[in-house]
């Protein structure tokens, strides 16, 4: 007798009712492109990107009810890997047949950096579509068709995918997802193409909270896209993007990082985690 097939992503043990109240969503449930279009913009909108617990010397913990407890229940954003489980299993709940791959992030850089950025590849009517939603503040908006020379215009932006070519002769290399910026096209990451599974955010969470070379160990970083501007958080530095080109910068207190990340990332902190961040980026430090 066949055993039944479990889910990948922990469709069974999401609270999904709990997940679409937590990222007002209200429409229907059905594995349709204008529901994943719903779906994306629904949560970018709802969660930040934010790496507090490696900054406060904790393990990123990835099974599902943990990440139900901190980003639905407990009201705060997350890490790519986070973000990625919570949103993939979402996705399995709906009905979406969807494949997790790694990216290798490049934001301008050509040198060659490990695959630790995670996304979906969603198959809907003989299409592929893209949908990331733990970028960060320069992240997608919403899916896009993954289609060599897509370009697409989301509010402000413009997002665009160019392959290039292979290292031999002839061959294909990877698509690369771009940004337009004011000075011409900017890499954000080649993606990759290879599934990937739950285990495997596991390594990648663990490289990119203790290594000492991951640009998130002991450094605060919170972003959040929109239509209209995007937000970075680095350290004691708030960052406003905006669609022009133009930057607006500003120093920030330790005493103000509590209210600053309720009010501009929604991201909720009890009183503990209020402390610990104000006394870990007490004056003269970070």
């Amino acid at each position: 007798m066949d055993r039944p097939i479990s889910p990948v992503w922990g469709a069974d043990r999401l609270d999904l009712d709990s997940y679409l109240a937590r990222i007002g969503y209200q429409g229907e449930r059905e594995p349709t492109l204008t529901v994943l279009r719903a779906l994306h913009a629904a949560h970018i909108a709802a969660f930040a990107f934010e790496d507090l617990e490696v900054v406060l010397g904790r393990t990123v913990r990835l099974d599902l009810e943990s990440v139900q407890a901190k980003m639905v229940k407990g009201r705060r954003g997350g890490t790519c890997c986070e973000q990625t489980l919570l949103y993939a299993a979402a996705l399995e709940a709906i009905g979406f047949t969807f494949t997790a791959t790694a990216s290798r992030v490049r934001l301008g850089e050509e040198r060659i950096r490990p695959a630790t950025h995670y996304s979906l590849r969603v198959e809907l009517g003989g299409e592929e579509w893209f949908t990331d939603v733990g970028f960060g503040a320069e992240g997608l908006l919403e899916p896009l068709r993954l289609l060599d020379g897509e370009i697409v215009r989301q509010s402000g932006w413009t997002y665009g995918l160019l392959r290039e070519a292979g290292p031999t002769p002839g061959t294909a290399g990877p698509l690369v997802l771009r940004l337009r910026k004011r000075d011409g096209w900017f890499d954000l990451y080649a993606i990759g193409t290879d599934p990937r599974f739950p285990v495997d955010f596991t390594v990648t969470s663990h490289f990119t909270a203790t290594h000492p070379r991951s640009p998130f160990h002991d450094r605060l970083l919170v972003g959040k896209p929109a239509a209209d501007q995007r937000l970075v958080l680095r350290d004691r530095e708030l960052v406003r993007l905006l669609p022009d080109g133009t930057e607006e910068r500003r120093p920030v207190s330790a005493g103000e990082l509590p209210g600053l990340l309720r009010e501009e990332f929604g991201v909720e902190l009890d009183a503990e985690d209020s402390a610990a961040l104000v006394e870990r980026y007490g004056e003269g430090r970070g």
